[in-house]
């Protein structure tokens, strides 16, 4: 029997894709919000695609916020769109 493979769905282009191959952005607890490159932060956690078209719509679209119910500050996502663009650079 074949191991069942979790799948996740980007918040930026909403395509479903092994979870694997998907970033988490969690909400931690505290309220905190950044990017989990492990997958292993408490908190609640919503997924991306390792790329900064996604981020941007994600962005765009608000669907980060609507997954935490919280504003999230300009700050945060210029941080995690530096994260993404040096993963971007070196895949």
């Amino acid at each position: 029997m074949q191991k069942k493979i979790p799948m996740r769905m980007c918040a930026g282009c909403h395509e479903n894709k092994p979870k694997k191959e998907l970033i988490r952005v969690v909400r931690s607890p505290e309220g905190e919000i950044s990017l989990d490159l492990k997958g292993k932060k408490p908190g609640r956690g919503a997924y991306l695609c390792p790329s900064v078209n996604c981020l941007t719509l994600a962005r765009k679209k608000r669907s980060l916020e609507r997954s935490f119910s919280c504003q999230i500050q300009p700050e945060i996502y210029e941080v995690m769109l530096h994260v993404l663009s040096e993963i971007d650079r070196n895949s």
